[in-house]
């Protein structure tokens, strides 16, 4: 009995100290990406490998899978499982990914999707969660992370989109007179106060994040939080979902807050100025293997838009007194496309 009290004092002891290290590890570089087709070759991952960045975020669209046979979504799982390309980025950096409609499993698809419970296991079971993982024992796939000691702190906030959002409403020709819309639009705002996109327990959730101490927060999205409404997926079609979460932010107090998403097949970096408090930051890298042929109006567009195949890179100096994080876009050709820089101290709560 005496040999086995021992042991489990020694199992215990163990994990906490894994779990410090965990915590106490100072990230410094941070690259992300999504809309990548599994039946492609995708030469952006080989050269993220070459930039060493301490994790590596999937922001959905990680397959394109669209399908209701999970055995098809297994089988595309398989598919970029076995790229020499993304073992090469598994071997070398940490991964932490969260889904879009096509690895979830359908286009545009909410939580009326019927096979979602299995799409989260097949989900789970290729990014490697853990068996015992809190990620497994709550409806959807959202989840954070922590890493460094106070004052170097950087949480990830990986939100799920999909498992809870209500269905998107059809455009219905509100805006034909807008000469900004050259293209057809697919959705309207969504007004009604009752329609969700994250959930009543990922609203929740995410306050009890948002209040843990942090110095920089990534909030990983699939869709798109920082721009104006364009008739495609994002943020804007749930108005009353974007205003709560600027209102919890404010609310929370949390400080330097920035938005990382994906889905449109584009890159560039929007900015939502606030009255009374600081800006907030949402860097869009949407093209390990897609492109699309226009990007739609965005008042908020500060950076880009970049319409070739890239990912997105976060370079965290910090310099005491003055930790700045720069934001930076890199083509397949390892070129610079665009490059912004953030001093912490300009995305703190007050600041105007």
């Amino acid at each position: 009995m005496m040999k086995r009290y021992v042991y489990i004092l020694i199992l215990i002891i163990a994990s906490n100290v894994l779990f410090s290290q965990k915590t106490q590890t100072v990230i410094t570089k941070i690259a992300f990406g999504s809309c990548g087709d599994q039946s492609k070759p995708q030469p952006i991952l080989n050269l993220v490998t070459k930039y060493s960045p301490d994790i590596f975020l999937y922001l959905g669209d990680n397959i394109y899978a669209d399908t209701k046979d999970m055995d098809e979504l297994k089988a595309k799982y398989d598919m970029l499982g076995a790229k020499p390309e993304f073992k090469k980025l598994k071997a070398s950096t940490k991964i932490l990914a969260t889904w879009d409609d096509h690895d979830f499993g359908w286009n545009d698809v909410g939580r009326h999707y019927p096979f979602k419970e299995k799409s989260k296991e097949l989900f789970m079971n290729f990014f490697e969660e853990d068996s015992a993982s809190i990620r497994r024992q709550h409806e959807g796939i959202y989840n954070s992370y922590a890493y460094g000691p106070r004052g170097k702190r950087v949480q990830i906030i990986l939100l799920d989109t999909r498992t809870f959002r209500d269905n998107l409403r059809p455009y219905a020709g509100e805006l034909k007179n807008d000469s900004r819309y050259f293209y057809e639009l697919d959705y309207a705002p969504e007004i009604s106060k009752d329609s969700t996109l994250l959930g009543a327990a990922q609203w929740k959730w995410l306050e009890e994040q948002l209040n843990m101490p942090a110095d920089i927060r990534i909030i990983g999205s699939s869709t798109q939080f920082g721009v104006e409404f364009n008739g495609y997926e994002s943020w804007a079609n749930f108005p009353n979902e974007q205003k709560k979460m600027l209102d919890m932010i404010d609310k929370t107090q949390a400080g330097g807050v920035i938005f990382l998403s994906g889905d449109v097949h584009y890159s560039e970096m929007s900015r939502i100025k606030r009255d009374g408090t600081y800006p907030i930051y949402d860097f869009t890298s949407s093209g390990i293997t897609s492109t699309w042929h226009f990007a739609t109006p965005n008042k908020n567009r500060i950076e880009g838009p970049v319409m070739d195949n890239h990912f997105g890179l976060m370079t965290i100096n910090w310099n005491p007194g003055q930790t700045t994080i720069k934001m930076e876009c890199i083509d397949v050709h390892n070129n610079q496309r665009f490059e912004y820089n953030i001093p912490l101290n300009s995305i703190q709560p007050g600041l105007e």
